[in-house]
């Protein structure tokens, strides 16, 4: 089995090889082929390579399948004994990859 921990967006994200993932937004196309450079660990069979901090020869090949928005998250705010309250609501724009290629 084929893995690696990625730094993506400021965020670490364990992948796999032929999977789909839900990350922050990333420019591009669907349909477009992005390269990860930062990969921080890899495993193939049994093998393990560590970066200190990033391992510079391992890229990591996605392809962009869609973008969306996530789900909606509601914040309310409530000021005690001034009768304020504040409704506000978010939704988070996400880009769906595949892991095409793990060298």
């Amino acid at each position: 089995m084929t893995y690696a921990i990625v730094d993506l967006g400021g965020r670490q994200i364990w992948v796999e090889l032929g999977k789909f993932y839900d990350v922050n937004y990333l420019s591009g196309n669907p349909g477009d082929i992005l390269n990860f450079h930062r990969v921080l660990f890899l495993s193939t069979n049994n093998i393990i390579k560590v970066g200190m901090p990033c391992l510079d020869s391992t890229i990591i090949k996605v392809k962009i399948l869609k973008h969306h928005m996530g789900r909606k998250l509601t914040i309310f705010k409530i000021k005690p004994k001034k009768n304020i309250r504040c409704k506000k609501g978010h939704r988070q724009k996400l880009t769906r990859i595949l892991v095409e290629e793990i060298k």
